[in-house]
């Protein structure tokens, strides 16, 4: 029997053979998996590279195990290395580094070239502006990454091993990329094309790709204030009057809208769902109080101990942070899914949206930028841009246009013009910038507010970080380029400023009186 079987698959095989070998499509095709197609249609690369990107920076790794900690919106009460930097090493955020590369941006470019093959804007443009949003985190993570020469690995003149690019480059080329985003889709009119339902972020809407594209350009813009203040001023003008604008409301917000099925949940409630080990941060925490911020119980729960709202210091042992697991403030019930690891909490978290960008933080943008007299705005609106900054953050969470307005009447929150409005500004975007640590991250290099920013008392470092040490796996697979990124950029370290964080006195909110985000001379929170 067995020997009958060898014999039937083995004549069979030989048939398919012979035959295949009269046809050389057919034996390529033997080798074709049915279930694993090498065309996929650029929609649903779209919303797979989407689903990865927002997972990755707003998510469980990069955001929720180090930027939170570093920025100090949350502090962390059990198994405290990440808080303390000693686990937030090249070794340890490898992955944080690596798979954009390995896994969205790489559908990101997907979609693009099919888009560009087939003269539609409106399916290479989001992916465009998606692409760039990644690489933004990437290069204010780590300065001088690989850029240009990414991506080809798959091309006959690609490599394996891509060069580093400075971030002064990098910049000029997101500019460009996200100047064509807007134009290209402007020009094509009803003949872009769209992504449709393969759009998680807006469905196909071309508008607000135009808007969100042009919004991602001022924030970048404004992080090279300091650097190089004209090209700031220049990009933040061409932001402003780009085809579709900038964002106009909070129904303009870049959100993915999680389906919260068990499968596709809000990565933040995914790590709730079983982690215990993230407070508000006493820093964050002390904020909101002095300031009697009506997002208190938007953003932080009750203690469960005594029922009031409380934060957790920074940078402690993990002796030093055990009493606060019980006594301090969870992050907001919005983003826990109700059955956990260790007791109910929120409950419709699996589908709470993910914020890309808002326009609470665009309109603090223009804010600044009014106040600054730059981006063509002026210093008599930035008082209305500001007001709408706040309110929009507050409404984005859950509070009312009421409770905006009173918060806002306080001498302690309204604003004020020159420096003292510059601190306000940099103050209310920290906090609207909640669940984006690496953008809040990156903002509080550039302005030094808060200034109650500083390591804890048993962190490895006395200065906050300024950048992340490159991937370990950088070293075994492109070192040669990494050793050039090193000798290019400085020191491959925590203290190392990258081109657009080396001139930060520049800054009109720079402390005098003491060393920002040094441990022991900053104030306490």
């Amino acid at each position: 029997m067995i020997n009958k079987k060898l014999l039937t698959v083995g004549s069979g095989l030989a048939v398919a053979l012979g035959v295949a070998a009269c046809n050389s499509d057919n034996l390529t095709n033997l080798n074709k998996n049915p279930n694993s197609p090498e065309d996929v249609p650029a929609t649903a690369l779209f919303t797979t590279a989407s689903v990865d990107a927002v997972s990755r920076w707003l998510g469980a790794g990069y955001d929720l195990r180090a930027a939170e900690f570093v920025v100090q919106h949350q502090a962390e009460v059990q198994y405290p290395d990440e808080d303390r930097y000693t686990r937030i090493t090249g070794g340890s955020t490898a992955g944080y580094f690596d798979n954009p590369y390995i896994v969205h941006l790489e559908d990101f470019q997907k979609v693009v070239d099919k888009g560009e093959a087939a003269n539609q804007p409106g399916i290479y443009g989001p992916a465009l502006a998606m692409r760039t949003w990644s690489f933004s985190y990437l290069t204010n993570s780590w300065g001088d990454i690989p850029y240009f020469d990414a991506l080809k690995g798959d091309q006959s003149s690609g490599s394996l091993s891509p060069k580093y690019d400075p971030q002064k480059d990098i910049y000029t080329d997101m500019f460009a990329v996200l100047d064509k985003v807007s134009k290209d889709i402007a020009a094509a009119g009803a003949n872009a094309g769209d992504l449709g339902s393969g759009d998680p972020i807006y469905g196909g809407d071309l508008t607000h790709w135009q808007r969100f594209a042009n919004s991602l350009r001022a924030r970048l813009a404004l992080l090279l204030v300091n650097k190089d203040p004209a090209t700031a001023n220049a990009q933040l003008t061409a932001a402003f009057t780009a085809p579709g604008g900038v964002f106009q409301s909070n129904a303009d917000n870049a959100e993915l809208a999680w389906p919260g099925d068990g499968v596709y949940n809000n990565p933040w409630a995914g790590f709730f769902s079983t982690r215990d080990d993230n407070r508000v941060s006493l820093a964050l925490m002390n904020l909101l109080q002095s300031l009697n911020d009506p997002r208190i119980p938007l953003l932080a729960q009750p203690s469960p101990d005594d029922g009031t709202f409380k934060g957790a210091p920074n940078g402690l042992t993990a002796e030093k942070a055990a009493p606060y697991i019980c006594c301090s403030s969870r992050v907001t019930a919005l983003m826990f899914p109700g059955n956990t690891a260790y007791g109910f909490f929120g409950g419709s978290g699996n589908s709470f949206p993910s914020f890309l960008l808002t326009y609470a933080e665009v309109a603090l943008i223009q804010a600044e930028a009014a106040n600054r007299g730059v981006g063509g705005l002026n210093p008599a609106q930035a008082a209305g841009f500001y007001n709408a900054g706040v309110t929009a953050s507050i409404e984005q969470w859950g509070g009312s246009a009421a409770d905006a307005a009173a918060y806002l009447a306080q001498p302690s929150v309204a604003y004020l013009p020159g420096t003292p409005g510059l601190v306000r500004i940099a103050q209310q975007k920290w906090i609207a910038l909640f669940s984006d640590g690496g953008t809040a991250w990156a903002e509080w290099r550039r302005t030094c507010v808060p200034y109650t920013i500083a390591p804890g008392a048993d962190a490895s470092k006395a200065n906050i970080p300024r950048r992340l040490q490159y991937s370990t796996t950088e070293r075994s697979v492109n070192s040669a380029n990494l050793d050039a990124a090193i000798a290019q950029q400085g020191a491959d370290a925590f203290e190392t400023r990258m081109y657009w964080d080396t001139n930060p006195t520049a800054a009109p909110t720079y402390p005098t009186t003491f060393t920002c985000g040094l441990r022991g001379s900053a104030p306490a929170p």
